[in-house]
């Protein structure tokens, strides 16, 4: 068994290795290594060569003991020195080579320079090794880690006359999800445009792939700048947008116009609600496993008279008239006998909200902050008038409103049955923690749940985090800063000795 060590020894130095075999060659330095070393075992073994100076007792904590006496004997050579460590009364030893002046300079800078090179290469692995793993959290796991979690509501199931469960009814899944304000060529910084587009483009794609929803609903203001953009503007604006929202064929994309899209009332025009239709489908009535949804244009509900309003009013009102004869079990005069639609109660699709004078009633953690709560809303601006709002509800009696607008959530009762959700912002230009709302729907019910997506300060700390650790990763490399561990045992070890 060999004596343990008094100190602690490179590997590298304890013995020879092929490289320092190599570079003591007989070629470079006259004799070969293998005869140096079994001179120097030999003639310590025999006892010559000792240098008394060298000679040394250590001693350990508490009371001398034989087993504690160490002794070092040295060989010195023109290249460098070997030392033979006995430990008390030990016989055998480790032997240690310490190179000379001589040998460091015939071994040239650049065997010098070899540790410090690896040193350097492990500290730039370590740091590409964090960086990398930050990108991957903070620009791809974090989507999956929160959506993950979301749910489709489950609905309940249809009763028969007699009081028990009928038979199913299919059941559709769809997403709301509210002002992305993709931005445009006049506003906005390029950087904030790239890092908020990435975050709607990831959790766009990771809630298509991990929620699998048959159809997707955007509750106006796609665009930021649709009021103002020019032809050319427009049309990369609409390519963006469809690079980040891209679906599969089996799921369908709607939207409604908001006033980012195509103005408010007073700026609006048919060329703009003509190239908003063009992107998108212009159909104001969409009815899929028996269920209709009715989308309407906010911002032509003035209730002025202008053109584009009248002909917006009169189309409401011939699907209003539609969706009542369906309802009808036999089919009344004046119903046409063309195709017939579901019999169900329709859901209503819009930007502006319907009438609420404010926030103040509205709760949850994405709902107007305290200081917004009370702000009256002002009519035709903030949300539809009194008189359109009263219009929407007789005419289509809707079981459920969807709307956007506000950027924020809030649940409004409408009369005694007829419950609207304003769905928040799904940007975080526009929140710090923007949701959309998953819906499951049959003919005769819906269930609605929220998905939250990532915060944007946790993903703004986690980046701070990542940055300071690898500054204090630079700093412990180049020896500005103690380790921690060695901080630590060193303080302990004065703790035990005091």
């Amino acid at each position: 068994m060999l004596c343990p060590l008094l100190r602690p020894v490179p590997r590298a130095c304890r013995e020879p290795d092929a490289r320092r075999a190599e570079g003591l060659s007989a070629g470079k330095f006259g004799r070969p290594w293998g005869a140096v070393e079994a001179q120097v075992r030999a003639r310590v073994r025999a006892g010559e060569h000792r240098d008394p100076a060298a000679c040394s007792l250590a001693v350990g904590p508490g009371a001398p003991s034989p087993a504690a006496v160490a002794q070092t004997q040295q060989w010195r050579h023109p290249l460098g020195t070997w030392s033979l460590v006995r430990r008390g009364l030990c016989r055998s030893g480790s032997w240690h080579w310490a190179p000379g002046r001589g040998m460091a300079a015939r071994l040239g800078p650049r065997r010098q320079h070899l540790p410090l090179l690896k040193r350097r290469g492990v500290l730039l692995l370590k740091l590409t090794a964090v960086t990398l793993a930050v990108l991957l959290f903070c620009e791809f796991l974090v989507y999956y880690l929160v959506i993950f979690r979301c749910n489709w509501p489950e609905v309940k199931p249809p009763t028969d006359s007699d009081g028990g469960q009928g038979t199913p009814e299919p059941v559709l899944r769809a997403m709301f999800l509210a002002d992305t304000h993709l931005l445009g060529a006049l506003r906005g910084h390029w950087l904030d445009k790239l890092r908020r587009e990435w975050q709607m483009e990831r959790a766009f794609q990771t809630a298509l792939w991990l929620l699998q929803p048959e159809v997707a609903f955007i509750l106006g203001d796609v665009f930021d700048e649709g009021k103002w953009s020019s032809p050319q503007a427009w049309a990369d604006d609409v390519a963006r947008f469809r690079r980040m929202f891209r679906h599969p064929p089996h799921v369908q994309l709607r939207a409604v116009a908001g006033n980012h899209d195509i103005s408010f009332h007073y700026e609006m025009n048919t060329y703009k609600i003509k190239r908003f239709e063009r992107v998108f489908n212009p159909e104001r009535l969409f009815s899929w496993k028996g269920i209709n949804f009715v989308m309407v244009n906010s911002m032509a509900l003035e209730g002025d008279g202008c053109t584009i309003c009248s002909g917006e009013e009169a189309e409401l009102l011939e699907i209003s008239h539609r969706l009542n004869c369906s309802r009808e079990e036999r089919r009344p005069r004046g119903c046409a006998d063309g195709q017939r639609l579901p019999a169900s109660a329709p859901v209503l699709l819009q930007h502006f909200p319907l009438y609420r004078r404010s926030d103040t009633n509205c709760s949850g953690e994405d709902a107007a902050p305290p200081n917004e709560k009370d702000i009256p809303f002002r009519e035709r601006y903030d949300v539809l008038s009194r008189e359109a709002s009263q219009k929407l509800l007789w005419w289509f009696r809707p079981r459920l409103v969807l709307s956007g607008h506000t950027h924020s959530a809030c649940e409004v009762l409408h009369g005694a049955s007829v419950l609207e959700v304003s769905v928040p912002s799904f940007s975080w230009r526009n929140r710090n923690n923007p949701s959309f709302i998953m819906g499951s729907l049959t003919p005769t019910e819906y269930a609605l749940t929220k998905c939250y997506l990532p915060c944007e300060d946790t993903v703004l700390i986690t980046y701070c985090v990542a940055v300071g650790t690898l500054v204090l990763l630079t700093l412990l490399h180049v020896g500005l800063l103690t380790s921690p561990l060695r901080f630590g045992w060193n303080l302990l070890r004065k703790f035990k000795t005091t």
